[in-house]
């Protein structure tokens, strides 16, 4: 039993040994297949020298040095909170690994910025190399991206510190930060940005990344990283850089379209075109040049031709161009460096700097649009937050631009955090009636999320909404009168009367925006002060009528007195502006008034109050008669009317009510079922009938009436005249069947026409099976006949 136990305790320890030992030898983490099973167990150390130069080669290093350097170095392992911030960082937070591109350019222009300003009190900073650029190269065949800048640079203390501790302003405090935010099931994606790490978005796509650096009180070093641990070294090739640094990033298989030249310049356009430092990408371009011909090949190329007395001339030419070398054009693929941020931020700059010419050129540029802008405001805020705008309105609307309202993401407001792309993927910088602007806006103290990709939900934002609409709407209001009316108004009309219906705190602005037609005018649209500045001494309602058109309203019995009296009566001909109206309770102190409802009243004097009670009077028995018994059910009261001047009568909605344009759009809606209970409130809503006593219509309705309360005849004359009032009145019949059953009737009765005389009926026509047996029965006669006549014709020939 003691012999087993110290044998179990043997074989413990040697397996512990082996575990320590293949720990130790594995620096990668990484477990390789039995190399005896695979090629790889019988190669020699050449093909090993010759699978690290095809793994990783730095300019100016063979694989021998590479191989010195990785011995050499002095290696780190990050801290295990920082393990798991990078396992945070490469897997959770970024959405989009494009974006590694634009944090690298980020910290190269900070890396320039440090190193010019230092310049401007050390003389010497800028000594080993004037220039002040970004520059990146693409590397198909070793599977690299080479980031250059020629900033501050890095000591090889600063690469330890900055790089291998992520960020100074604390790891733990970031992960306390996030271990908080989560256990508040709040989002975290709000906080690299507030911890430097951008850096890291590198191992997005990037297997390994090399950093090469130079300050200026310090040589250069090599900092290498796969994500796991990370090693310094001095570099063996010397001082190559002069002043900066390089990110080398040695890409994933998944990753390789971030070689592609065409990838690399979208991205730095996208993200990174208004950065201050000039970027550079090692591109080719195809240009034809002129190369001398050799005269070996020249000979070959021109066969032996017989001379004539005619080209005796034209050789004596040739000869004197002898002297001149001989040449052909030849297209030639030529590497360069090329400058991808040629567009200057001008929002930076001071408006009264910039010229007319140059908004319009950065327009058409961030844009894509070809036409010039219709006005534009540049402008600074301060205040809460402080950012740099220029908007734009353009010239005509985007196509589709009411395209699923308000669930379309709207990627016209381009945010920049001191000048860098930030997003354009808003649901909130702009409300949505204003989806149609344009432009940028940069600031420079925005707090921004984790992975710079969605701003947090911040008060700022709010501040920047605020300022950006109030601005909109003074730049809108500043267009001139007659542009404003024949371009603006024709292309987003439509928006301003979705923004007096959405945005409650910006209506009396937008108000002051809106233009209708009117009876004022057949051609010029009116604004709402204009209205008010011609409306009559003693009026005190804005007047309005809604229909399909102009001409509909205009001939609406609703608007005749009105338009007798002289008053100016705003025509709505559109969907949107009745809910418009409705939604703007007044403006300048006075209320709106629908000609088609109740409310309409005149200014009258005491003698014409007491004919109009007269009047009342006398048509008592009428009104009674229409309420009680001939629209008993169909009208909620009949009264004597002060807006009709030719039509007998028309139908009027009540002040809550819908209006004959209001019932004809609300029936019409798409998602209309017919169960709303809201909906069929208003539908239901009865409707008061005003009828015109000079009419005589009206006036022989009250004489038989007076006479017969039974009369069929003005019962008849009533049920059509009300029929009429509601399609005039813009309502829809519940039973047009009826109506025209009716109107049938007064017309025989018009033209003398017995009420019971019958349609005359059409002939009987013989089904189409006895057709067909007739038909078979014509055939079967003829066949017979024509056998008889054969029969005749054989018997004649017999004869014969």
């Amino acid at each position: 039993m003691k012999r087993a136990w110290v044998l179990g305790l043997l074989v413990a320890l040697l397996a512990f040994a082996a575990v320590k030992a293949e720990d130790e030898l594995d620096v990668d983490g990484t477990v390789d297949e039995d190399l005896g099973k695979s090629r790889d167990g019988s190669r020699t150390d050449d093909e090993v020298v010759q699978r690290e130069e095809e793994a990783i080669q730095l300019d100016g290093l063979n694989a021998a040095q590479l191989k010195e350097i990785r011995e050499k170095s002095e290696k780190h392992a990050f801290q295990a909170e920082v393990n798991r911030m990078m396992k945070l960082i490469i897997n959770s937070l970024y959405k989009n690994k494009e974006i590694f591109l634009r944090e690298l350019i980020s910290n190269a222009s900070d890396a320039l910025d440090k190193i010019r300003l230092l310049s401007l009190t050390n003389e010497d900073a800028l000594a080993s190399n004037e220039e002040l650029t970004i520059k990146i190269k693409s590397d198909k065949e070793k599977n690299m991206l080479h980031v250059t800048d020629t900033g501050i640079g890095m000591t090889k203390e600063e690469l330890v510190r900055n790089l291998g501790t992520i960020a100074k302003s604390g790891t733990s405090e970031f992960l306390n930060k996030m271990t908080e935010m989560q256990s508040e099931d709040q989002s975290t994606s709000e906080l690299i940005g507030q911890f430097g790490v951008g850096f890291y978005s590198a191992f997005l796509v990037a297997d390994k990344v090399i950093v090469t650096s130079k300050h200026n009180n310090g040589t250069q070093h090599i900092w290498e990283s796969d994500s796991n641990q990370f090693s310094v070294i001095e570099d063996p090739r010397g001082d190559t850089l002069g002043r900066g640094t390089t990110i080398t990033l040695v890409l994933k298989e998944e990753a390789s379209d971030y070689l592609e030249l065409e990838t690399i310049k979208n991205l730095v356009k996208k993200y990174s075109q208004f950065i201050n430092f000039p970027i550079y990408v090692w591109a080719s371009k195809t240009e034809t040049v002129e190369e001398p011909i050799e005269e070996d090949a020249e000979a070959a190329e021109e066969p032996e031709k017989e001379t004539s007395e005619d080209e005796a001339e034209v050789e004596e030419e040739e000869e004197e161009d002898k002297d001149k070398p001989k040449t052909k054009k030849v297209e030639k693929t030529v590497w360069d460096w090329e400058l991808m941020n040629d567009i200057k931020p001008i929002w930076q700059r001071p408006a009264k700097e910039v010229e007319e010419d140059e908004y319009k050129a950065f327009y058409k540029t961030f844009s894509k649009d070809n036409d010039d802008p219709l006005t534009h405001i540049h402008f600074t805020a301060e205040g809460e937050v402080t950012f740099k705008s220029i908007l734009f309105v353009p010239t005509s609307a985007p196509r589709g631009l009411f395209d699923e309202y308000g669930s379309k993401k709207n990627d016209y407001i381009k945010l920049f955090v001191r000048r860098v792309f930030i997003t354009d993927d808003f649901n909130d910088m702009m409300p949505k009636y204003l989806n149609f602007v344009k432009g940028v806006v940069d600031s420079d103290d925005l707090p921004l999320n984790v992975s710079r990709e969605t701003l947090q939900q911040h008060k700022l934002l709010k501040v920047i909404r605020k300022k950006l609409v109030r601005k909109t709407l003074d730049m809108i209001k500043k267009i001139a009168e007659e542009q404003y009316n024949d371009k603006f108004w024709k292309e987003f009309g439509t928006n301003i009367k979705l923004g007096v219906i959405e945005d409650h705190s910006n209506r009396t602005r937008l108000a002051k925006l809106l233009r209708f037609q009117t009876s004022h005018s057949d051609t010029i649209l009116s604004s709402l002060e204009q209205y008010v500045e011609r409306m009559k001494e003693k009026q005190e309602k804005i007047y309005f009528m809604a229909g399909t058109s102009r001409k509909e309203a205009e001939a609406s019995p609703f608007v005749e007195r009105l338009l007798k009296k002289g008053y100016e009566v705003i025509y709505l001909t559109e969907p949107v502006d009745e809910y418009c109206i409705q939604a703007l309770p007044e403006f300048d102190g006075k209320r709106f008034q629908n000609v088609a409802k109740e409310g309409v009243k005149f200014d009258e004097s005491d003698k014409a109050k007491e004919k109009r009670e007269a009047l009342e009077k006398e048509f008592e028995p009428l009104t009674t008669w229409l309420k009680e018994k001939a629209l008993k059910d169909k009208v909620e009261k009949a009264i004597l009317s002060q807006r009709l001047t030719n039509s007998p009568c028309a139908l009027v909605a009540s002040q809550y009510g819908w209006s004959g344009n209001m019932e004809r759009i609300m029936k019409a809606q798409a998602y209309q079922t017919g169960k709303d209970i809201s909906t069929n409130y208003y539908a239901s809503q009865k409707k008061t009938l005003e009828i015109n006593p000079k009419h005589p219509l009206i006036k022989q309705m009250l004489k038989r009436v007076t006479d017969d309360a039974e009369d069929q005849t003005a019962s008849d004359l009533a049920t059509v005249l009300f029929e009429t009032a509601t399609l005039r009145s813009g309502y829809q019949l519940a039973d047009t069947k009826a109506y025209g059953d009716r109107i049938e009737r007064m017309l025989r009765l018009s033209m003398n026409v017995p009420l019971d005389e019958q349609i005359e009926e059409e002939p009987e026509e013989e089904p189409e099976e006895a057709a067909d047996e007739d038909s078979e029965d014509k055939e079967e006669a003829v066949d017979g006949e024509f056998e008889e006549d054969e029969e005749t014709t054989t018997t004649d020939k017999d004869e014969l």
